[in-house]
């Protein structure tokens, strides 16, 4: 940049204006704005990245991961263990890098404002000399009114000289009034070209802090996509049958099951498995007695002797 715009377009044609400058120094306080509130934010985020990054720790060390997972998925979970904690430190690291960004745009910030501070000290003290000078003139021209110079004219011998030494005097203001426009001249000149400068060097810092921002997000991004990456990985490994054959060799408690339930009959001792749906086991001791058979007569299993019937053996 040739720092030439400001110095050609800020004027005004009533020399009693400051509008140019007005607004040259509205627009860089917004400017200075705009970097106060982006520092701001880079301070905020690092609070919230360093919270998250504790939080994330916290949890991931609160409770062992996988305590009673066996083999392969125990070994995932453990690099999950290990990644999350990669992840949580990465976020800290970035609440750090945030916090030295901010402090760069504070500098920055406080640079431009000496700067702006000087540059502003001297046009406004060529403001002052020049209203100062006007006054001058205006003083000097009041003196040497029409109606003054008629009363002048009466006293002859004093009138010219009067009138000649009133001239001379307005003169002077004028000329001085001109080389103090001259030096505002100059001095507006430097100031925006001061104030040019600035405002480059604000929006490229500002653009680079931006652009860096985003930057130090998106390797915050891919950086956590890798370390989650290691766990996908660490999951592809993981075997359902070897994790299970691995807990059934580590846990197993026995091969033999409990053996048949043995039917025994009150009335006949011979001991039979209990076929599928019978009565077993305390369901015996809950059977009614059994009940009396009838009598039939083409039954050799049975006799009547006195009206009593028994089984036969």
């Amino acid at each position: 940049m040739t720092g030439s715009l400001f110095k050609g377009n800020f004027w005004s044609s009533d020399i009693l204006s400051s509008i140019g400058y007005e607004t040259i120094i509205q627009h860089l306080n917004t400017g200075r704005k705009n970097c106060k509130e982006f520092e701001d934010f880079l301070k905020e985020r690092a609070s919230i990245e360093e919270k998250y990054g504790k939080d994330l720790l916290g949890l991931s060390r609160k409770k062992p991961c996988g305590q009673s997972e066996t083999n392969t998925l125990k070994r995932a979970l453990d690099v999950f263990k290990l990644q999350i904690d990669s992840v949580a430190q990465s976020h800290i690291q970035l609440a750090q890098t945030l916090r030295e960004e901010a402090r760069k745009m504070e500098e920055f910030r406080e640079k431009q404002k000496l700067q702006r501070k000087k540059a502003k000290k001297n046009y406004e003290q060529k403001c002052r000399d020049k209203d100062e000078a006007e006054q001058a003139v205006h003083r000097s021209a009041n003196v040497a009114n029409p109606k003054q110079q008629e009363k002048l004219f009466v006293k002859l011998a004093t009138s010219k000289t009067a009138v000649e030494d009133s001239d001379k005097a307005y003169m002077l203001h004028i000329n001085t009034l001109d080389k103090v426009r001259e030096e505002w001249q100059s001095e507006h000149i430097k100031a925006c070209e001061v104030f040019e400068t600035q405002e480059c060097e604000r929006i490229n810092f500002f653009r680079n802090a931006l652009w860096l921002h985003m930057n130090q997000l998106s390797q915050q991004c891919v950086t956590s996509d890798n370390m989650y990456e290691e766990v996908r990985k660490s999951l592809e490994m993981c075997s359902i049958e070897k994790d299970i054959e691995y807990f059934v060799n580590q846990r197993k408690t026995g091969q033999t099951p409990p053996a048949p339930i043995m039917y025994e009959n009150f009335y006949c001792p011979q001991k039979n498995a209990a076929p599928p749906g019978k009565a077993t086991g305390s369901d015996l001791a809950r059977r009614r007695p059994l009940p009396i058979p009838k009598s039939l007569p083409d039954d050799p299993d049975y006799s009547l002797p006195d009206n009593y019937s028994l089984i036969y053996q």
